[in-house]
């Protein structure tokens, strides 16, 4: 039996990847499925590039706003959440178009990740407590290091809860996270995927990357999370350690400058694109579109051309 079709498209953040989904599905008939860990909250939209209904053109968004910034989320959740919606647009004869840069995510949705593995919440609570004491994060972040370099560098210090997962994955199955990602890509997954990747050149990403994040200043990030701490968002939350969040927090907080705290959202930028790239490079089925110089209606066109071959 032929398997459902998913055209996924991915990319460095502020390298086009909403234009190019949004024109696709203008033009095949579909709908946007974000991959993307920070527009699932609500109320986060400034500092998460979250679509304008302008950017959205008409098109049907899911994956977006669907909970609380207070609330707990995991890539497990995603994968059936996304599942469902998948479902919902084949069974409306549209077809899903998958747009973001969380890797993880992607994988939930694409590839059969083992999600069943086991978990002690002992342990959990004992890594959670290291991480609150002086320089835990730092201190968790070297223990994964040692055990496995490669999700260590995958994952930054801040991201606790899927750092203190990594660890305790080893500790329960002498498995790294890494050699666990490796066995779930030897199986075979629910859909036949078409992947496509936008690629610019260093300099011209790193420009774009500046660009958004002072247009996001202009468009009110520091009001945005003035708002959610005033409505009752811990500082500490899973959500306000996100890129672009937490720097503003630490300049409301007169911990700094807040045009050092621009600057840090923009190297933190850089540095995640650099991360978003080499998961692309690494994941082998990306089909690198060089995107300098071209039209959105360029793009994708190309796209249209792959997408043509790999259904026949």
């Amino acid at each position: 039996m032929q398997k459902p079709h998913l055209i996924v498209i991915g990319g460095a953040t502020a390298s086009g990847k909403t234009a190019a989904a949004v024109r696709l599905c203008e033009e095949i008939g579909g709908e946007v499925v974000s991959c993307d860990s920070m527009q699932i909250y609500r109320g986060m939209d400034v500092g998460t590039a979250k679509p304008t209904p302008e950017e959205r053109r008409g098109i049907p968004h899911h994956m977006i706003d669907i909970i609380d910034p207070g609330e707990s989320y995991s890539a497990s959740r995603f994968k059936e959440d996304a599942a469902a919606c998948v479902r919902d647009i084949l069974s409306r004869g549209k077809r899903p178009v998958l747009c973001g840069g969380t890797g993880l995510y992607i994988d939930a949705l694409t590839r059969p990740m083992d999600f069943a593995l086991p978990s002690d919440s002992a342990l959990r609570d004992e890594l959670n407590a290291l991480s609150q004491r002086e320089n835990g994060k730092e201190a968790l972040h070297a223990m994964l290091k040692e055990i496995d370099p490669e999700s260590a560098r995958r994952l930054h210090p801040n991201d606790v809860r899927r750092v203190v997962r990594a660890i305790e994955i080893y500790r329960l199955t002498g498995r790294t996270m890494t050699e666990q990602m490796a066995l779930d890509r030897q199986r075979e997954g629910d859909y036949d995927v078409t992947f496509f990747a936008l690629n610019w050149p260093r300099d011209v990403l790193y420009d774009r990357i500046d660009r958004r994040v002072d247009q996001m200043m202009t468009c009110g990030l520091a009001d945005e999370v003035k708002r959610l701490l005033e409505n009752g968002l811990s500082a500490d939350s899973t959500a306000m350690q996100a890129l672009g969040y937490k720097e503003i927090v630490m300049a409301l907080e007169g911990k700094c400058d807040m045009s050092e705290a621009v600057d840090e959202i923009k190297l933190g930028s850089r540095h995640y694109a650099k991360r978003q790239l080499t998961w692309l490079r690494r994941d082998g089925r990306a089909r690198f579109i060089d995107v300098q110089n071209r039209t959105t209606d360029d793009i994708v066109q190309i796209m249209m051309g792959d997408i043509e071959n790999d259904n026949h």
